[in-house]
């Protein structure tokens, strides 16, 4: 046979290994919780941060949106006013050509 005793484990050790496996237990569940509330406020702080990265993206948008719907109304004004000087211009040749009896050229 071997020449190492053989330990055998009390009551009162077992009792003890009871103990420390509670107090391991309860702190690593206490450790758990605060690790899952800081989680929970960092994901909080990521949606606000990306919530507040969306309003600034709409934001710039709009702004580029209305710089550019207030060029095409300036242009839009533009080609009405040109139009108008067109349309002016020829009912002024159509009536030089009534007046010189000149029919116009098609």
């Amino acid at each position: 046979m071997s020449d190492t005793p053989i330990n055998f484990a009390t009551k009162e050790d077992i009792a003890e290994l009871r103990s420390e496996l509670h107090l391991t237990a309860d702190n690593l569940r206490d450790r758990m919780e605060k690790l899952e509330e800081r989680m929970d406020e960092r994901f909080e702080n990521l949606e606000e941060k990306i919530r507040d990265s969306q309003t600034e993206l709409l934001r710039a948008f709009y702004g580029f949106t209305e710089t550019i719907r207030q060029r095409f109304q300036g242009q839009d004004q533009t080609e009405a006013s040109l139009k108008q000087r067109i349309g002016t211009l020829e009912s002024r040749v159509l009536e030089i050509e009534k007046r010189l009896n000149m029919p116009p050229n098609v």
